[in-house]
């Protein structure tokens, strides 16, 4: 019951930092030339594996310090007896207290779905949330670095560690 608090408690803090950002920049009307496209693509192959990632998003850049915005998951695995369904939204928070450092909360909630060939593994079909906290470098419009999702649990995300490197690119 407390996971469920605290989970509950990250969410609206995620889901309120948007609304500080845009009230302290009421004062600009230009709304779409402040939004910027963007997202990611993935794609891989190995022995007897698949996988490729669709995240499209979109970001209002509130001030030259404080970006927020949104996105749509899609990923798809196939390997050995098992395939993997995931999607799902994002709710994404950027801070460059510098040009050039990026801050990054990152709140995801995905639908996973775990089909297994074989009989000693069930199938599994559930809901995962993921809070990233991240710090990249980069320009205005492409950012590599490094997040971490504080709400990973080993057993049930479909990524092998909660570290994980990010590309962004917005247009």
């Amino acid at each position: 019951m407390e996971a469920i608090n605290r989970n509950f408690m990250l969410l609206i803090i995620v889901l309120i930092m948007p609304f500080l950002g845009v009230a302290q920049n009421q004062a600009n009307s230009d709304f779409w030339q402040r939004v910027n496209f963007g997202g990611g693509v993935g794609l891989n192959f190995g022995n007897n594996a698949f996988n490729i990632g669709l995240s499209p998003s979109a970001i209002y850049r509130a001030s030259d310090i404080y970006s927020v915005g949104a996105g749509l998951n899609f990923n798809y695995s196939k390997f050995d007896d098992a395939e993997l369904t995931a999607y799902g939204f994002s709710f994404l928070n950027f801070i460059n207290p510098i040009p050039q450092i990026q801050l990054s909360a990152d709140f995801d909630q995905m639908r996973i779905n775990r089909n297994f060939d074989n009989i000693l593994n069930a199938d599994d079909n559930y809901w995962l949330p993921a809070l990233h906290l991240g710090v990249g470098y980069g320009s205005r419009n492409f950012v590599f670095g490094v997040r971490y999702d504080i709400l990973y649990d080993d057993g049930r995300s479909i990524y092998a560690d909660p570290w994980s490197p990010f590309v962004r690119v917005y247009f």
